[in-house]
C-alpha cells in the first residue's frame, strides 16, 4: 500500500490555511468589539456624531464576523452546502442592524444641523480611523491570501467586505481631520452621512446575499 504524499501534504496545507482563516475571523469580531467600545465611548464624551456612529458599525460587524466564523467552520466540514440557516439569520440580522444604523445617524445628523451642533473635538477620530485602517489593510491582505490558496470564493468576498471597512474609516479619518484642523462646522454630519450611505448599502447586500439574489463582495457562501 502506497502513501499519496502530495494529498497528504495538501490536506495538512489546507487545515492550517482554514486554521488561521478562522482565527483572523475570532480576531476580526474581537478587534471590531474593542474598536465599537473606544468608539462609541469617545464619541459620546467628545459630542462627535460620525465616531459614535463608526462604533455602532464596528458592532453590527460584530454580529457579521460570528456569520464569517461559522462560514468558515461550514466550508472546511461541509464545502458541498452553499449556504445554511445559521449563515441567512446572520446575514438578515445584519442587514436589519445595518438599517437601523442608517435610520438613527440621518435623524440624528438633520437634529445637529437643525440645533447647529458641533463635536468638541475630532481627534480619537483621527486616531481610532487610521488604527482602523491599519489593522483592516493586514486582515484584507491576509484574507485574500487564504482565500488564494484554499482556492474558496467565499473567503475572497470577505476580504473584499473588510475592504468595505476601510473605506469607512477613510470617511472617517477625513471629516474628522478637515473638522480638527479647520472647524468645518458641518464636517461632521458630512462624515455622518457617508457613513450612513456605506452602511445602507452593506445592509441591502445582506439582505440580497440572504435571498440568493446577489453575488456580491460582502458574500457569505462558498
Amino acid at each position: 500500500m502506497t502513501i499519496d504524499t502530495n494529498n497528504l501534504i495538501k490536506s495538512e496545507n489546507r487545515h492550517r490555511y482554514f486554521k488561521i482563516a478562522f482565527g483572523l475571523a475570532v480576531f476580526t469580531i474581537l478587534y471590531n468589539m474593542a474598536e465599537g467600545l473606544a468608539s462609541v465611548y469617545f464619541g459620546y464624551e467628545d459630542e462627535t456624531l460620525a465616531l459614535f456612529g463608526f462604533g455602532v458599525d464596528s458592532f453590527v460587524e460584530v454580529i457579521s464576523g460570528f456569520g464569517i466564523a461559522h462560514m468558515i467552520r461550514r466550508i472546511q466540514n461541509n464545502p458541498e452546502i452553499s449556504q445554511d440557516k445559521f449563515e441567512q439569520t446572520a446575514l438578515r440580522v445584519t442587514g436589519f442592524a445595518f438599517y437601523l444604523l442608517v435610520f438613527g445617524l440621518i435623524v440624528t445628523s438633520f437634529y445637529n444641523f437643525l440645533m447647529k451642533h458641533t463635536p468638541e473635538t475630532t481627534l480619537w477620530g483621527v486616531i481610532i480611523s487610521l488604527i482602523s485602517i491599519a489593522v483592516m489593510w493586514i486582515l484584507v491582505y491576509w484574507k485574500r491570501k487564504l482565500g488564494r490558496q484554499l482556492n474558496s470564493a467565499a473567503i475572497l468576498a470577505d476580504a473584499e467586505c473588510t475592504q468595505v471597512c476601510i473605506y469607512m474609516s477613510v470617511v472617517l479619518l477625513v471629516s474628522s481631520g478637515v473638522y480638527e484642523l479647520t472647524r468645518f462646522a458641518y464636517m461632521d454630519i458630512i462624515g455622518t452621512l457617508g457613513l450612513a450611505y456605506l452602511s445602507f448599502k452593506e445592509g441591502l447586500e445582506c439582505f440580497e446575499k440572504a435571498e440568493g439574489k446577489k453575488h456580491c463582495s460582502c458574500e457569505i457562501g462558498h
